[in-house]
């Protein structure tokens, strides 16, 4: 089959790989989307952290962000699986440790992330999964949606954990796939949603019917219920410290390349909570319901629908699609 693969800074190609076997406890799903997310470029450029410190090497073969249906069972499986439109976490825990035990496998000892370290990604036609993992996808859930569910719910954790109700005012920091998920899963809870960005996505954000959208220096001095750091900058983090109300709540989701520094003075005298967020592990069933309900709909982020060999091209800076800030990819096409 073939497959996407990374195999050094800067160099990516579709390969000929075996196709998968579902080895006992797992699926074989035939995989219909994948989306392409920041990950995904730093794997490609060398620039994730992952590399630097070993918990990842090239070969990689990416895509974490993925829907299929399920084409084969291994021994154990739920026989109900099969033929069933599913999705899946990105997070894979060894469901022993301490962690494991105690519901957060999303940051087990020996945790393996699925096409980011210890896993080969979606990035493919077929996909070896652990169906211990696996999340359905009812019909009202398409296949672009369904591709959806992991950024959607990283984006859900972070409302969450921002404590925001409605009528309650959230700024949310970024206006890429995340930033914007955030923003309309906080509408939809009801909370006033203001973005910062960049004067590039800004358009995007007014594309999904919310007005109030600011540059740094265009920022109005009102008072923050909750921030979220959906950005790559390191000034971010700081930023979000000095915006947030006294007692309220902070959500760091961005991760910037370079380390960040907070003055944790402000953090204990204003007596803010800071949350962090890795992984969309307890946001999914969140996400999935969401989605079918339709009160939220990640459809717009979406810029294009493009095939394996077309996604090199994307990678490599040869090809760009105006529109959205999602691009998937139909890795049978």
């Amino acid at each position: 089959m073939r497959a996407l693969v990374f195999t050094g800074p800067g160099k990516a190609s579709v390969e000929e790989v075996p196709p998968p076997v579902a080895e006992p406890g797992q699926v074989v799903i035939d995989v219909d989307r994948v989306g392409v997310c920041g990950t995904d470029v730093e794997l490609f450029t060398g620039a994730m952290s992952y590399l630097e410190s070993g918990e990842s090497s090239y070969p990689i073969r990416p895509g974490h962000e993925w829907c299929g249906v399920v084409s084969a069972l291994g021994d154990g499986v739920d026989p109900s699986w099969l033929g069933r439109r599913v999705t899946g976490d990105t997070m894979i825990g060894c469901g022993h440790c301490r962690r494991c035990a105690r519901g957060r496998h999303w940051v087990c000892e020996s945790l393996r992330e699925l096409g980011i370290r210890g896993l080969p990604g979606a990035l493919a036609e077929q996909l070896a999964y652990p169906a211990e993992y696996l999340h359905s996808l009812p019909e009202s859930v398409g296949i672009e949606a369904g591709a959806m569910v992991e950024p959607g719910g990283n984006a859900l954790r972070s409302v969450t954990a921002a404590g925001v109700e409605a009528g309650d005012r959230l700024l949310v920091l970024g206006t890429g796939t995340i930033g914007l998920l955030a923003a309309l899963f906080g509408r939809a809870r009801g909370a006033e949603v203001h973005l910062l960005g960049l004067p590039a996505g800004l358009p995007w954000a007014r594309e999904l019917g919310f007005e109030d959208v600011w540059t740094r220096e265009t920022l109005p001095a009102l008072p923050w219920d909750g921030v979220i750091d959906a950005t790559h900058a390191a000034s971010s983090p700081a930023l979000a410290l000095d915006l947030i109300e006294p007692g309220r709540r902070i959500v760091y989701i961005g991760l910037s390349s370079t380390p960040s520094t907070i003055d944790t003075r402000s953090l204990v005298l204003r007596d803010v909570t800071a949350v962090g967020i890795l992984g969309a592990s307890a946001g999914l069933p969140g996400a999935i319901e969401a989605y079918a309900a339709g009160d939220v709909d990640p459809r717009p982020l979406v810029a294009a629908t493009v095939g394996l060999e077309e996604i090199v091209d994307v990678f490599e800076g040869r090809r760009t699609y105006d529109g959205g800030p999602k691009v998937l990819v139909d890795p049978r096409r």
